[in-house]
């Protein structure tokens, strides 16, 4: 479905009584490309800051529904919550932000041939999810006017608007495989199939000069199964080696009715003691966060900027990336598998306000969650799930009082749902190194700014305060994981003492975290802040861009991207 739609924006609210879910009509409409972010794209037309409803709307070609198969429309996610009428008829609405969501609609497909999808998307964020939106008014009920975002959140990071991942009308068996677990070691991987009773499933792993089958028969809707090759290769960072996974349902008469086909690797990952390991083997995590950010897409698919940023992590040393602060599009995932590149796959909650967190918030949490796992259980590449980034960034007192029980019930239904990764959350420094959510994480995860946010410019202050931090968390007897550190440079900004926005300061605070890191025995690694240069909402303390990326937002290094590529490959 990707190509040129149409949109029109819907400030006040009134296109559903207006009846646009029947066509948005030619009357201020605007052309625009799906995937994309509305913002950067429709910025002309007055819509760079644009919160709120907008409609799009296309035309498409229904195949016929028969009696052995179904359709659906798949969308990859939409920026933040969409409902969907088909030729004005409501079909659905999405679920989680930034995760796919599927309808059926095999019953409006009966006639096939045209029709007019339109879909309502809105970049307004909910007060009950778990990252709640705000307002404009909310900085002044909390006396934060300083802290004012344009517009209104509560991240530092852009509230882009729209079909940002790409739209799949798809044609399905009606008796098909409904999920798959892929649970891999060392050795093998055990498959978990969900399908119909009275048949059989049919897998095959294959690669590197082997192959293996195997068989089950489908009873109380699920079938078992282990592929075990002779002499299985390891998929690790230094040699992503992926075999071909089929699977098949196959009807008594032997007939193939659906067959699903992932490439995958074979992998295990464990926490003992203080360490993380890898295949038995410690891991020291060396890398970024990132966002899903570029010129003019804003966080819409960008394909060649993902080519790109590959080589470029490549080019780094890095080996591992954090999903900050939301799931990514499924094609990172791919490319990630391919790469050899550790993800620890982030939830979309930021800065979670305990003074306003209820069973409501906690419910849209599990379920975000619940959601994530589903998509990704199965990724070889994904080593840890991250259930929040920051909470507590307000410093706010509840969060002392109120948020031990929301994590001993969040950290547990994200272990129900898959025991076999290690869990953490992204510590934030004013919720302290006793945070609660720590008794309840695999990995002990920080973001420290000593140097920039405290003690700016003052480096030997700044490592200092950092080893007390590490030395205090180690008590937890956990890893320890430096998820966030670094500095905004403005790129050719210059200095030849320390000073801050120079591209020598963002490399020598880079470089002292560093050796912090990879002198202490409980830490397991660290993810500079950021790996590319990325758009905010307007604040007095960013120039248009977070600087803090080695790279620009063009993708030209820094002089910090030549250091970490020292300090990574030595060279």
């Amino acid at each position: 479905m990707s190509g040129i739609w149409r949109i029109r924006f819907d400030p006040a609210e009134v296109g559903e009584t207006d009846g646009w879910h029947h066509g948005i009509g030619d009357n201020d409409t605007h052309l625009i490309a799906v995937p994309g972010s509305w913002n950067e794209q429709l910025s002309e037309a007055g819509f760079m800051n644009y919160v709120g409803a907008a409609w799009f709307e296309t035309r498409i070609m229904v195949p016929p529904a028969d009696n052995d198969g179904r359709i659906e429309l798949r969308f990859a996610s939409v920026d933040y919550h969409a409902r969907i009428w088909l030729d004005g008829e409501l079909i659905g609405e999405s679920g989680a932000a930034m995760l796919p969501f599927t309808l059926d609609i095999t019953d409006a497909a009966q006639r096939g041939g045209g029709a007019r999808l339109v879909v309502r998307v809105t970049n307004i964020l909910p007060a009950d999810g778990p990252t709640q939106g705000i307002t404009k008014a909310t900085y002044a009920e909390e006396r934060r006017q300083r802290d004012e975002y344009l517009p209104a959140v509560r991240f530092d990071f852009f509230p882009f608007g729209g079909i940002n991942r790409p739209v799949h009308l798809v044609r399905r068996p009606r008796v098909a495989i409904q999920s798959y677990r892929a649970i891999t070691t060392r050795r093998d991987v055990a498959l978990v199939v969900e399908a119909p009773d009275d048949h059989t499933v049919l897998a095959r792993l294959s690669g590197h000069g082997a192959a293996v089958e195997g068989r089950a028969n489908v009873t109380a809707g699920r079938a078992t199964l282990v592929l075990a090759p002779a002499e299985a290769r390891c998929w690790s960072p230094d040699d992503p080696a992926l075999y071909d996974l089929t699977i098949a349902l196959i009807d008594q008469s032997g007939a193939t009715l659906d067959q699903v086909s992932q490439r995958l690797g074979l992998r295990d990952v464990c926490v003992t003691g203080d360490q993380l390991l890898l295949n038995g083997a410690p891991l020291v995590l060396k890398g970024f966060g990132k966002h899903e950010d570029s010129p003019i897409h804003g966080r819409g698919l960008n394909l060649p900027q993902l080519i790109k940023d590959f080589a470029l992590l490549k080019w780094t040393g890095a080996n591992s990336v954090r999903t900050a602060h939301y799931p990514y599009a499924e094609e990172f995932y791919d490319m990630a598998d391919e790469a050899g590149i550790l993800v620890i796959d982030e939830i979309f909650s930021v800065n979670l306000d305990f003074r306003r967190v209820n069973a409501t918030v906690l419910a849209h949490h599990k379920a975000a969650v619940e959601q994530l796992i589903a998509r990704d259980r199965n990724r070889t590449c994904v080593i840890a799930w991250s259930l929040a980034n920051e909470p507590g960034y307000l410093a706010e007192p509840e969060y002392r009082t109120h948020s031990p029980d929301y994590w001993r019930d969040l950290f547990a239904h994200a272990r129900r749902l898959d025991p076999t990764r290690p869990v953490t959350h992204a510590n934030v420094a004013y919720a302290g190194n006793d945070d609660p959510a720590f008794s309840e994480a695999d990995i002990i995860t920080i973001n420290r700014y000593h140097g920039w946010y405290s003690d700016p410019a003052q480096l030997d202050r700044a490592h200092a305060a950092l080893v007390a931090d590490f030395d205090q968390l180690a008590a937890h007897g956990k890893p320890i994981f430096v998820a966030e550190f670094g500095a905004d440079a403005l790129a050719g900004e210059h200095a030849t003492h320390d000073q801050l926005f120079t591209e020598e300061y963002q490399a020598r605070f880079i470089e002292t975290y560093w050796r912090a890191i990879t002198k202490h025995p409980s830490v397991i690694g660290g993810h500079v802040w950021n790996f590319a240069d990325f758009r905010t909402a307007q604040h007095g303390r960013r120039v248009v861009h977070n600087l803090k990326g080695v790279f620009t937002r063009t993708r030209e290094p820094k002089m910090a991207a030549w250091t970490v590529k020292r300090l990574w490959t030595g060279q």
